[in-house]
């Protein structure tokens, strides 16, 4: 079984990767991360820690494979324990073209036999939980007798959690990002799903914003995953570890906080490979909400990409954001 971790970041491709981590290592220890889903032919033929490599900081963390060949993923899983994540996840939910060419994603849950014998294979080489995320169904596969008929085949597997984005799939007629928006959510399927299983844990994703809609979830579910609200909101995780894991205090008690860790890494990073802007691309959405945001996004935006930008750039926009904020308070 795995360890419950009440709150949750999605994997999101272009998003979570190992900055975007480390960076909100700043502001939450305690939330369970994942990574980018990273396609397990990938793994095994190409550079191994440019695709899966971490910084220990990082942990809790997760490496979510996508693949549909059982003795493929049974490989990653064993490579990925050896690298030392925490958990693996087996990606069953993404709608891309790029996931339909390769027949897995969300089109595996039309086949729920393959996902069964792929948590098989790979818990039988790992020590570690091996979890999957996937949708309320897809195309006309979208009945909850057919959810709870998924469900029964992936858990007898020995799956160890269920990540339920709660809104069907089109494979077709809807791009990825209207994927994220257009269908319906069914909370009110993932909340039955617990209680008709409720030896299970079930985690529940899709369309939560804030913390008030969080605690609400974990009144019917074992866990929260939060997406595209952690990504434009980064400070909303501030209060996560104190209001959700009993942590006696935050990581950071300021966004400013937050920018004056970040400096170390961003000189190691710029030392070793030089692109300031795969960090700062992150950070532009640290002061969400917040008077000067606007000046901190430009200042970062224009500088960061300009030969040579190092971390005295987290402090000109900072400089900026003040100044912004002085001027809006005059």
């Amino acid at each position: 079984m795995a360890p419950t971790y009440p709150v949750s970041i999605a994997p999101m491709m272009d998003r979570t990767d190992r900055h975007y981590r480390w960076f909100m290592r700043q502001i939450t220890r305690r939330t369970l991360l994942y990574t980018e889903m990273v396609v397990c032919h990938a793994i095994i033929h190409g550079d191994r820690d440019y695709l899966i490599g971490f910084d220990p900081d990082e942990h809790p963390l997760v490496l979510q494979l996508g693949g549909d060949d059982p003795a493929f993923l049974a490989e990653c899983a064993r490579i990925a324990e050896q690298y030392g994540y925490d958990e693996l996840n087996l990606n069953v939910g993404c709608p891309s073209a790029r996931v339909k060419a390769g027949a897995f994603g969300v089109s595996l849950m039309g086949r729920p036999e393959v996902v069964a014998e792929a948590v098989r294979a790979m818990k039988a080489v790992v020590s570690i939980p091996v979890t999957v995320k996937h949708r309320t169904g897809f195309d006309d596969k979208d009945s909850y007798a057919e959810l709870v008929e998924f469900v029964r085949i992936v858990s007898e597997a020995g799956a160890d959690r269920l990540s339920v984005h709660a809104r069907k799939a089109w494979l077709n007629g809807l791009s990825p990002k209207e994927n994220r928006n257009v269908p319906p959510l069914r909370y009110d399927w993932v909340h039955q799903l617990k209680a008709d299983h409720s030896h299970l844990q079930i985690e529940i994703n899709g369309g939560i914003k804030t913390l008030t809609d969080t605690a609400e979830q974990l009144r019917h579910v074992d866990a929260v995953m939060i997406g595209r609200a952690a990504y434009d909101n980064p400070w909303l995780f501030a209060d996560v570890d104190e209001r959700f894991f009993g942590a006696e205090q935050a990581v950071s008690t300021d966004r400013r906080q937050v920018v004056h860790k970040m400096i170390g890494y961003v000189d190691q990073h710029v030392e070793r490979v030089g692109k300031l802007s795969r960090i700062t691309r992150h950070m532009l959405n640290l002061f969400a909400g917040q008077p000067g945001t606007k000046a901190w996004k430009r200042v970062l935006s224009t500088r960061s990409s300009m030969p040579g930008a190092g971390s005295e750039v987290l402090l000109e926009a900072l400089s900026a954001l003040d100044a912004a904020q002085a001027r809006f308070a005059s």
